[in-house]
């Protein structure tokens, strides 16, 4: 008789796919979306390697995280897998699950055009294996991949039946292909979405069709101002800056207007959208928190009317008290969105 010990290796080794029968293809290789730029350290980072030295170094190493990035492929297989290395052992926090730091997020298109969660690739070591979906429908349909959002990538790779197809899927209509750039918090960044589909910025990749950029820095949304530049490098749609989170009245004061005055001089017809602080969903209770988002806003409202007395034009606000409901259930920790959170925030 088989011990239970015994018993379980050969159920994971049998669930293991059979590399023999499958067409691998590195997913850098078939192509990324919601990527700034190409010419990065690694294939999977979000900031262009000649950055490194110049903005600060807890900004560099979580740009080396793949929040965001994803792989959106055309393949008529009948079952996909996937492969990928992280960069760190840590493949969850205390209050996010490892599916959303480190895990993966398969979704296909389907007949009527809309995007449809299919699985996710959970986690469980640094290197790891999974079949994604088996029994998939015949016939060609459109795939996305979204990586990891607090970890970093070495490689990903998506397999499929030897002898299917598996190649990038064909360009968006020339009115969907200027991207959203989102600079902001850990909030950005995808804290706390229990899978990489569920932070906003990746909701709103998919409602609106179109690329976002993803540009959120855990702890460092600090409307640095070797970040405009930067900015302007890119064709963009709409800048957001949703930094509130991780500064206070007097910052706001301080880096608000001349981030936004050299952002407009560089850019001086995209539109930019300015978000304000959400409510903590403990304000109603803890006076702290609810007078820091006061403060907040008041700073927000009034560098915003300032810029706007100098002729800054093309700005446009997002007000924070509706963007986590009136319920309190929307967070993980009064801050971080929970996937309903997040779903109400897009």
């Amino acid at each position: 008789m088989l011990s239970i010990k015994a018993f379980l290796y050969l159920s994971l080794l049998f669930q293991q796919p059979d590399s023999d029968k499958l067409l691998w293809k590195e997913a850098a290789e078939i192509g990324l979306e919601n990527q700034g730029w190409k010419e990065t350290l690694s294939p999977y980072d979000r900031l262009p390697k000649s950055v490194e030295k110049s903005v600060r170094p807890p900004v560099w190493s979580l740009s080396r995280n793949s929040a965001g990035l994803a792989c959106r492929f055309i393949t008529d297989s009948s079952e996909i897998h996937a492969q990928w290395t992280l960069t760190s052992p840590n493949l969850a926090m205390p209050h996010m699950p490892a599916t959303g730091v480190s895990g993966l997020d398969l979704y296909a298109r389907d007949d009527k055009g809309a995007w449809k969660w299919v699985a996710n690739g959970r986690p469980s070591a640094v290197t790891n294996k999974a079949a994604l979906a088996t029994g998939l429908p015949k016939g060609k349909r459109e795939y996305l991949l979204y990586l990891p959002l607090y970890n970093g990538v070495k490689e990903v790779k998506i397999g499929v039946s030897k002898g299917a197809m598996l190649e990038k899927a064909p360009p968006r209509a020339a009115h969907l292909i200027q991207p959203i750039v989102y600079y902001g918090t850990s909030i950005a960044q995808g804290g706390c979405a229990s899978r990489p589909g569920m932070v906003h910025t990746n909701i709103l990749h998919r409602m609106l069709d179109r690329p976002v950029i993803n540009l959120g820095f855990s702890g460092n949304g600090t409307l640095d101002p070797e970040f405009v530049p930067l900015f302007a490098e890119i064709d963009a749609s709409v800048y957001v800056l949703d930094c509130l989170p991780n500064l206070d009245a007097k910052r706001i004061t301080e880096r608000l207007e001349p981030f936004v005055i050299a952002l407009r001089k560089a850019k001086p017809l995209t539109p930019i959208l300015l978000v304000e602080d959400r409510t903590y969903t403990n304000a109603s209770i803890l006076t702290g928190v609810r007078q820091k988002n006061e403060s907040n806003r008041k700073a927000h409202a009034e560098a915003i009317q300032r810029l706007k007395d100098r002729g800054i034009t093309g700005l446009f606000v997002q007000p924070g008290e509706p963007l986590m409901g009136d319920d309190g259930e929307a967070t993980v920790d009064s801050s971080h969105p929970t996937d309903l959170g997040f779903m109400r925030q897009a």
